[in-house]
């Protein structure tokens, strides 16, 4: 296979609901949509989902932008590949940006699936037909607006609900979700922003029956999760603590980590996370699909990875209505009953709406080989 063309899309969209994590709020979303076309006219779509400011990551969108149109884009036009897995080495002189990587290598895979023949879970080794999706609430101005938001989803079938928290925003709340709600599958997530000195507030959590508490302190501050880890029943569990494998692997020998959140663009893309999975998988640490707000690209590319077996926890693949008023793709992402199947149709498994991109584009660049 050869790419011979390249867009990229930088594309705004606006969010139903305003979303607060520990550090930051967004109503509206910028993303870079990839396409890539090889020399048969088969086109394949990724998605970089990178944040706008570098509070989850060091990334933004116009690093992301940046790195695709200088070095990433430039790096795979016009060479010979033959399996998906192949990309990331035409980029590897090209260090961390990760994001900027996930949407190349996903539109890679996707490329390869759809010249083909196959769906893109398939192509992974996905084995499972449908998805168990969960929810991830923000942090809500009141305690009585987070419980409504955590009825509305209840209502909407989702099994399991993933609450953002941050110093002043934890028992509490956490508190009065579990008292309405004493089955729920329930975890937290703080975004790293906790302190070990701090460390009081998540130990008062370990009451609550949590399923997980996700990323409590700094994404370098592997000890600090692992002394926590000795001290709680809650399983720890890491996200942005693991970029590459190697994190994984020390994350493992320190026993930080018992759950592990993959998200396909923190990893760089479709191949590191099924590495990951992979590893995670024979290590017997549990895994599930984290999200980042994915339009529809990045969010079809979650489903197919979560087709994989090691992802026995409900994942963040919820429904686009959750999100979008509009998804770029046909149809959208649903979610019955908190399930959601997998596409069996060859590649993305989804129809990109190209029209409705390119009404909301803020900007697209091209490349020929």
């Amino acid at each position: 296979m050869k790419i011979v063309a390249a867009k990229l899309h930088r594309v705004r969209l606006p969010l139903v609901h305003e979303f607060r994590t520990s550090s930051h709020g967004k109503s509206m979303l910028d993303h870079i949509l990839v396409e890539l076309t090889d020399d048969s006219g088969a086109v394949g779509w990724g998605e970089v989902a990178s944040p706008s400011d570098p509070f989850y990551a060091p990334e933004t969108v116009e690093s992301c932008w940046h790195l695709g149109e200088r070095y990433l884009v430039p790096a795979i036009l016009g060479k010979e590949w033959e399996r998906p897995e192949q990309l990331s080495q035409l980029w590897a002189k090209v260090r961390g940006n990760q994001f900027a990587k996930s949407g190349l290598d996903t539109a890679g895979w996707v490329l390869w699936a759809t010249t083909n023949g196959v769906p893109l879970a398939e192509a992974l080794g996905g084995t499972r037909t449908e998805v168990v999706a969960g929810v991830s609430l923000g942090i809500e101005p009141t305690i009585d607006a987070l419980l409504a938001e955590v009825e509305r989803h209840l209502a909407a079938g989702y099994p399991r609900v993933k609450l953002k928290i941050a110093p002043g925003w934890d028992v509490e709340p956490v508190r009065a979700v579990r008292s309405a709600h004493p089955d729920l599958d329930l975890h937290v997530d703080a975004n790293g922003i906790y302190t070990a000195e701090q460390s009081d507030h998540l130990k008062a959590l370990d009451e609550f029956g949590l399923t997980m508490i996700e990323q409590p302190f700094a994404p370098r501050d592997l000890l600090a999760h692992a002394n926590l880890q000795r001290q709680i029943a809650t399983p720890v569990c890491l996200d942005e603590s693991v970029e590459t494998l190697k994190d994984l692997e020390t994350a493992l020998f320190v026993q930080a980590i018992r759950v592990l959140n993959i998200k396909v663009s923190r990893m760089g893309g479709l191949t590191p996370a099924r590495a990951a999975h992979d590893r995670a998988h024979e290590a017997g640490i549990p895994v599930w699909c984290g999200g980042m707000h994915e339009f529809g690209i990045g969010r079809a590319a979650n489903v197919a990875l979560s087709s994989l077996p090691g992802f026995s926890l409900p994942s963040d693949v919820s429904a686009s209505a959750k999100y979008y008023a509009q998804d770029v793709i046909t149809p959208p992402v649903v979610a019955t009953q908190g399930v959601v199947q997998v596409p069996t149709a060859p590649g993305l498994g989804h129809d990109v709406d190209t029209a409705f991109i390119a009404q909301n584009a803020v900007t697209s660049i091209e490349f020929s080989a």
